[in-house]
C-alpha cells in the first residue's frame, strides 16, 4: 500500500470516480478489486456452481472475493477468527462459516464435497490443510504468507487430485498485465460497484494522525473489511 496523497499513475491503471457517493470509499477498491479478478477469474477461472474458500474471510480482500464470487454463481465458505467478522461474511453472500479458532475448516469443507478453489493467504501453515480440503481438479490460489513462506507438500496428493497451486502478487507485474486487470475489474466488477450491488466493507475511517493506532489494529486482526485513512 501507499500513503500518498497524489501519485502518478498510467491512465490504463485507472477506474473512473462515476458517482460522488464513491469517493469516501474510493481509496478501499481499487486493490480489492484488482487481486479477486485476477486471481477468481484469471488465474483461477472460479465458475458457476464451485464452492470457493476464502481464508480470511472478513479481511478487505475476503469481503470482496465472497461479493464478486456469489456474482459469478459460486457458493461461497470462509474461516475467520470473530463471530463479528463470519456474521460480516454472511451478510455478503458466504454459506459455510467456520471460526478457525473454534473448528477444523478441512472437516467442514469436506463435508461439503471439497473446495474448488481456495483464496489463500497463510502460506505455508495452511498447505497441506488444504489440499486436504481440495477436491478434484481444485485449485489452491496462494496470495500471501502470513503463516510463514516454507511447507511441506504432499505430491502424491496433489497428483491423485489431479490439483493446482497457484500464486500471485500484483506487486511488479508489468505495465501491460496490469493494465488487463483494471480492464476485466472495469469489464467484470465496476457495473456491480456503480449499481450500489457491491458493497464496500468499511470497518473504520480514521484520521492520519491516527495511523499509527490502524496499523496496530490491523495487526491484530481487530480490523472488518478496510480501514481507512482521511487526509482531511
Amino acid at each position: 500500500g501507499g500513503g500518498d496523497q497524489i501519485v502518478a499513475v498510467g491512465y490504463r491503471q485507472q477506474l473512473a470516480r462515476i458517482d460522488h457517493r464513491l469517493f469516501g470509499i474510493a481509496a478501499a477498491l481499487p486493490e480489492a478489486l484488482c487481486t479477486v479478478w485476477y486471481n477468481l477469474v484469471l488465474t483461477a477461472r472460479l465458475g458457476a456452481g464451485e464452492l470457493l474458500l476464502v481464508h480470511g474471510g472478513g479481511s478487505g480482500i475476503g469481503t470482496a472475493a465472497i461479493q464478486f464470487a456469489r456474482a459469478l454463481g459460486a457458493r461461497v465458505a470462509c474461516t475467520a477468527g470473530s463471530t463479528t467478522k463470519l456474521d460480516a461474511a454472511a451478510s455478503l453472500g458466504a454459506e459455510v462459516l467456520i471460526n478457525y479458532r473454534e473448528e477444523d475448516f478441512v472437516a467442514r469443507i469436506r463435508a461439503e464435497g471439497g473446495a474448488d478453489v481456495i483464496l489463500d493467504i497463510m502460506g505455508a501453515a495452511y498447505l497441506p490443510r488444504n489440499l486436504d480440503a481440495l477436491r478434484a481438479n481444485g485449485r489452491i490460489v496462494v496470495i500471501g504468507l502470513q503463516g510463514g513462506r516454507k511447507g511441506e507438500l504432499d505430491l502424491a496428493k496433489l497428483l491423485s487430485k489431479q490439483g493446482r497451486i497457484l500464486a500471485t502478487t500484483l506487486r511488479g507485474l508489468p505495465l501491460e498485465k496490469k493494465a488487463e486487470i483494471v480492464a476485466g475489474v472495469r469489464r467484470d466488477f465496476w457495473p456491480l460497484v456503480v449499481s450500489g450491488t457491491y458493497r464496500a466493507v468499511i470497518d473504520q475511517i480514521l484520521p492520519l494522525a491516527d495511523a499509527a493506532d490502524a496499523h496496530r489494529r490491523i495487526e491484530a486482526s481487530d480490523v472488518t473489511g478496510k480501514l481507512l485513512l482521511a487526509t482531511r
